[in-house]
């Protein structure tokens, strides 16, 4: 049985503790392995270039380059990269900023090692994690907003559960239906807000008060 691939990750922070902890952190999992470090957004481009890694940790506020400016030049260089916005701030704007910027998911560093690896491992599965600092702070969807791009209720609902982070799998569990109903929905509601991915639809949502 072949043995999966371990998720390479590397970290952008501009704090050394910061990065020296998230570093003994990825020790602690067998299937997370450091691919690098850099201290502002214009190494961190230079970084994936060379270590060509599966997830970014981004901070958000560092000198130089911010990571709002640096997510979208990693992500237009390396298409394949996934990136978690790890920050102290969880102010709306900002979060905002930065999944406009291309962030797939957005925790806060006082998340738990478990929980940052779980999200690592959804990122790199295409599937966003959300602190429940940010998505307590968001509102449910104007209707008027989202009838006009021909959202039905349901998928109103499923939007909103997609802003929370949930999986196809959570999403059908939580409205009780089957999972291919729940990913044809998903793939309905990315269609109608013109979105290539979860991250980009919660990121058009939240951008135009949808959400």
């Amino acid at each position: 049985m072949t043995t999966p691939a371990r998720i390479r990750i590397i970290i952008v922070d501009d704090h050394d503790m910061s990065r020296r902890g998230l570093i003994t952190f990825l020790d602690a999992f067998p299937d997370l392995e450091f691919a690098g470090e850099a201290s502002n957004g214009r190494d961190a481009i230079e970084l994936c270039a060379t270590s060509q890694p599966d997830v970014a940790l981004v901070d958000l506020k560092m000198p130089i380059m911010e990571g709002i400016e640096a997510i979208p030049l990693m992500k237009a260089a390396h298409p394949a990269l996934r990136v978690i916005a790890l920050t102290s701030f969880s102010e709306p704007v900002l979060v905002q900023a930065a999944l406009k910027a291309g962030a797939d998911s957005y925790l806060l560093k006082n998340v738990s090692a478990t929980a940052l690896a779980e999200a690592i491992r959804a990122c790199r599965d295409h599937l966003s994690t959300f602190a429940p600092e940010v998505t307590s702070a968001l509102t449910s969807p104007p209707t008027a907003r989202l009838e006009s791009l021909g959202l039905t209720s349901r998928e109103r609902v499923v939007l909103s559960l997609l802003v929370k982070g949930k999986s196809n799998d959570a999403i059908a569990e939580e409205l009780q239906i089957s999972k291919n109903t729940a990913k044809n929905h998903v793939g309905n509601v990315l269609w109608k807000l013109s979105a290539r991915s979860r991250g980009e639809a919660v990121a058009k949502a939240l951008a135009s008060g949808l959400a």
